[in-house]
């Protein structure tokens, strides 16, 4: 099952105006017969008192419409005819608001789907919407990808419900499963991010993958012991990110070099001063020392590998080159400063 981003107020919300537009339009005829109740007759001849307008109201807003009160002076029925008509059509469409607005819920839901089945294409797939995945499209965002190009795939129905207050669209099932992968257009899609809770469904998220894509989408995997990383790759992800060994590292940082730390957060929260960033290499840059740019730049990413700026091949740029640099992330109000 597709989820779409939430576009409308909560029922009790929507329960709660309906009922008080219906209250409203109660009182309001209640009033304006109670006004004019000298132009009305009671089959008792015995005077209308404010309790028969409001059962006269009733029964006529209702369509029920006994009989026992009639209009018969003429400003009363012109008021009839202006007012409580219209007000008795309106109220029925209160009424069977909560139908109305289900079928239009229904139908907005189906044409959104059908345009999302047509253009969807060079998304990104997570699998799994826990930490980790919130944490992949958090970075996602920040490097420039529209909401429009992220689809969650997720089971659990809390998550499903915060990825879609976040504004993503989200396919209810297992990502293990061929049909709930087809059902994200996997074969359209630019990269798969595997974000599982267990490396035992990564590895079989990893199998379907590539089975349904014959290795054409690039797949990048996380896995929780670096034991699982080898085998996580021959299932066919391309990248993967072993976090319990990564966590270890940060922490034996954290205690031997203090200031590393320091910078690797900086390096990897947004906003705080510095960031890596990746851009391709310009005409006027190929055939210079990458030291020699204005940019800091770290490393070079040639041919799809990475090339150190130690090694020999990484003195000069060369043609199609990428350049893996360190941007500055802050505000432009702190950072012009």
């Amino acid at each position: 099952m597709i989820h779409f981003p939430a576009q409308r107020r909560g029922p009790l919300s929507a329960l709660s105006l309906r009922l008080a537009a219906a209250l409203g339009l109660v009182f309001a005829t209640v009033a304006v017969v109670y006004l004019d109740r000298g132009g009305y007759r009671d089959v008792n001849e015995d005077g209308i008192t404010l309790l028969d307008c409001f059962y006269y109201t009733v029964v006529t807003l209702s369509t029920t419409g006994y009989g026992d009160i009639t209009p018969f002076s003429p400003s009363a029925r012109l008021i009839n005819v202006l007012f409580i008509t219209p007000a008795r059509v309106l109220f029925l469409i209160i009424l069977v608001g909560t139908t109305l607005e289900v079928l239009t819920e229904q139908y907005r839901t189906g044409r959104r789907l059908t345009r999302w089945r047509k253009t969807v294409k060079d998304h990104v797939i997570i699998c799994g919407y826990g930490t980790k995945g919130r944490s992949a499209v958090s970075a996602l965002l920040e490097n420039g990808l529209d909401k429009s190009r992220i689809i969650v795939v997720e089971r659990n129905g809390a998550a499903l419900r915060q990825a879609t207050s976040a504004g993503l669209v989200a396919i209810e099932g297992s990502a293990t499963r061929s049909a709930t992968l087809n059902e994200a257009h996997i074969r359209t899609a630019k990269a798969v991010i595997i974000a599982t809770d267990s490396d035992d469904a990564s590895v079989l998220v990893a199998l379907t993958v590539r089975q349904l894509t014959a290795g054409q989408v690039r797949i990048i995997a996380a896995a929780r012991e670096a034991e699982n990383a080898p085998l996580l790759k021959q299932s066919g992800a391309h990248h993967v990110i072993v976090s319990s060994a990564t966590a270890g590292r940060l922490l034996g940082l954290s205690t031997s070099a203090p200031p590393l730390i320091d910078v690797v957060e900086d390096l990897l929260t947004p906003g705080q001063g510095m960031a890596l960033a990746m851009r391709s290499a310009e005409r006027d840059e190929v055939g210079r020392s990458p030291r020699e740019l204005d940019s800091l730049v770290i490393a070079l990413v040639r041919r799809g590998k990475v090339v150190t700026l130690a090694d020999r091949a990484g003195a000069v740029i060369e043609t199609g080159d990428m350049l893996v640099h360190v941007r500055d992330d802050r505000p432009r109000s702190t950072a012009t400063v």
